[in-house]
């Protein structure tokens, strides 16, 4: 039998399934803290982080050993790198209250190391469940970040496919949905385009 839980605008008793309220017609939506993949999402970028910072404790300790075998070619690849952390610097210095600076840091988390679509991440900042960032900070944090929403909806697509074995009609519906990503629906059909058959 289906687990059963109140609706929260009337209370009648439906299915956890159930995307409308069959009494009042409500959509049945859990917040994006409950859901599945965000949990995950979060404890992969939580790992993430861990790992990378044990390889720059073992990096600082050969430090010798680094600095001679360092290469131009090295050196260049980590220009770009500098460049886009100037650009953010920038942005973030620019006359702009703190509170839009902070907002763009957290869009920053959020789009570059979850793989948020901007809708997603504007109702991340702005949730009362998220960040509680007001909608103008929020909005500015959305429209400033530096991110690639297309490779964004791709990324996730992969994780999708990869880990949760979804077909790509079930990926795209995910991507679109407003209960799942909130890409937009070319950004969605860039990510089935460039998924491995």
């Amino acid at each position: 039998m289906a687990k059963m839980i109140n609706c929260k605008t009337c209370g009648a008793e439906i299915a956890t399934s159930a995307k409308i309220c069959p009494s009042c017609g409500a959509k049945n939506k859990k917040t994006i803290f409950k859901r599945w993949w965000f949990i995950l999402t979060v404890l992969i970028v939580i790992i993430s982080a861990l790992t990378s910072g044990g390889n720059k404790g073992k990096n600082a300790t050969d430090g010798t050993k680094e600095t001679a075998s360092t290469s131009t070619t090295d050196i260049s690849k980590d220009e770009p790198k500098q460049e886009k952390e100037k650009d953010t610097a920038k942005d973030t210095k620019d006359n702009v209250p703190k509170e839009y600076q902070s907002a763009l840091k957290k869009a920053d988390l959020y789009a570059n190391q979850m793989y948020l679509s901007k809708k997603g991440l504007y109702d991340q900042l702005t949730s009362d469940y998220g960040e509680q960032f007001p909608k103008e900070a929020a909005q500015y944090a959305a429209d400033n970040v530096k991110a690639d929403w297309k490779k964004n909806a791709l990324a996730k697509a992969k994780f999708y496919q990869d880990q949760m074995n979804m077909s790509k009609s079930a990926i795209y519906d995910q991507l679109v949905s407003d209960y799942g990503e909130k890409f937009t629906e070319e950004e969605a059909q860039y990510a089935l385009s460039n998924l491995e058959s």
